[in-house]
């Protein structure tokens, strides 16, 4: 069911998020072509067309064409202009479509070459080129007047769930060849570690608004409590958790998140309601496991971080949208809110993503303004409490103005 009222013009003026934000899938077509002229990094085409045909396609055969852009934004990114550049323009993108709070992640890790780019000048160029964006925009008539909410954000570094010893990044190829003794999953736990040791450093010693950390990449092979000691470290420091699961492997992965991780979101959760994804033999009733899970996540209010373009591009069974696991996400009162993942490599915008859902799916008006304020109250917003609480005020009576004067209510 779509609801009339809700016009692109509505869905573009009332406040956003974007939770689930990969700074090296969103980086602009135009800036990214440029950027590989500068630093000599070779690409398959020098225009826009060229690239929209071989890399980064409406539709994707599966996930491993869906990550091979990556590739070629990891390779430009490890330049500290190029990195203030991106995390600024990204900004930008966000505020001209009624985008109010970010959390930009990417993984640090992937970036650090040896020798210029080090974990900290890389996540202090990421954020100079965000702080900048913020101060812009935050000095504009509206907001100075408190007519407008601010734009804010805030930085999550991400831990790899697997890395080889070739073809991630040079730091991964040296991490292992100083812990050469060592097997490759201890190796890779040790790296999600260090990560979670130097993000909590940076961020008490830099003061910087690394707001939490996240861990990405394959999941079937790499449970969640592979990696207990880096999300120990950063729970016992008080860093928020969220944690890709459900993307590509079922309700254990998510269960495994929540219990060993902390996870306070979520990243994906799409396989949560599929019981054949299930794999433990231990577990004889699954439509039991599934439904005690859900309840589990709705009391505790776990946030799902949902990118509906993104699971259509790399889920091949999923061919409708219609059939997304949203539908029974909201039908069961989970908290949700909607993500772009990958703004380039998706073609997307929070916009995009939102026009999607209420085309798709029976939102009535407080349903949507649930989607959007769930965004702002789970956020890892980069303060105190009750600086955030005030914040949210702020948005839900900006977005009850815009609502008004577009005639959308229940």
């Amino acid at each position: 069911m779509s609801f009339n009222n809700y016009t692109e013009q509505f869905i573009k003026e009332i406040p956003k998020t974007d939770l689930h934000l990969h700074l090296d899938g969103s980086i602009r077509l135009n800036s990214l072509i440029e950027m590989a002229k500068k630093n000599n990094v070779e690409l398959p085409s020098y225009t826009e067309e060229g690239l929209r045909e071989l890399v980064f396609k409406p539709i994707y055969k599966n996930l491993g064409e869906y990550l091979h852009g990556f590739m070629y934004t990891c390779s430009v990114l490890r330049d500290i202009e190029n990195l203030e550049r991106s995390a600024y323009e990204l900004a930008i993108d966000n505020q001209k479509e009624g985008v109010r709070y970010i959390e930009v992640r990417f993984a640090p890790q992937l970036l650090i070459d040896n020798k210029n780019l080090t974990m900290e000048n890389i996540l202090e160029a990421t954020n100079r080129g965000l702080a900048r964006a913020e101060k812009e925009f935050n000095q504009r008539k509206e907001v100075v007047e408190a007519l407008e909410p601010p734009f804010k954000y805030g930085i999550i570094a991400c831990a790899m769930r697997m890395f080889g010893k070739k073809n991630f990044s040079p730091y991964y190829t040296q991490f292992y060849s100083v812990h050469q003794y060592s097997e490759a999953i201890e190796v890779i736990k040790l790296g999600a570690h260090e990560l979670a040791q130097a993000i909590v450093k940076i961020r008490n010693e830099k003061g910087l608004p690394i707001v939490g950390i996240d861990l990405a990449g394959q999941e079937e092979g790499y449970p969640a409590e592979y990696f207990k000691s880096a999300y120990s470290f950063a729970h016992k420091n008080f860093m928020h958790k969220t944690v890709h699961a459900g993307e590509a492997y079922g309700a254990e992965s998510i269960f495994q998140a929540i219990t060993e991780l902390y996870a306070d979101r979520l990243g994906h959760g799409y396989f949560l309601f599929d019981r054949e994804q299930i794999k433990d033999p231990s577990i004889k009733d699954k439509d039991d496991y599934i439904k005690k899970l859900v309840s589990f996540l709705a009391e505790k209010r776990v946030t799902i971080e949902v990118c509906l373009t993104s699971n259509l591009q790399t889920n091949p069974a999923l061919k409708d949208i219609r059939s997304h696991t949203l539908k029974k996400m909201l039908e069961k009162k989970l908290s949700v809110t909607l993500c772009t993942d990958n703004r380039l490599i998706s073609d997307t915008s929070i916009t995009k993503e939102i026009k999607l859902a209420v085309d798709n799916f029976s939102i009535s008006p407080s349903t949507l303004k649930d989607l959007i304020v769930y965004g702002f109250k789970r956020s890892f917003y980069p303060g105190e409490y009750h600086e955030k609480r005030g914040y949210v005020r702020q948005i839900m009576t900006y977005y009850e103005q815009i609502a008004k004067k577009h005639g959308v209510q229940d």
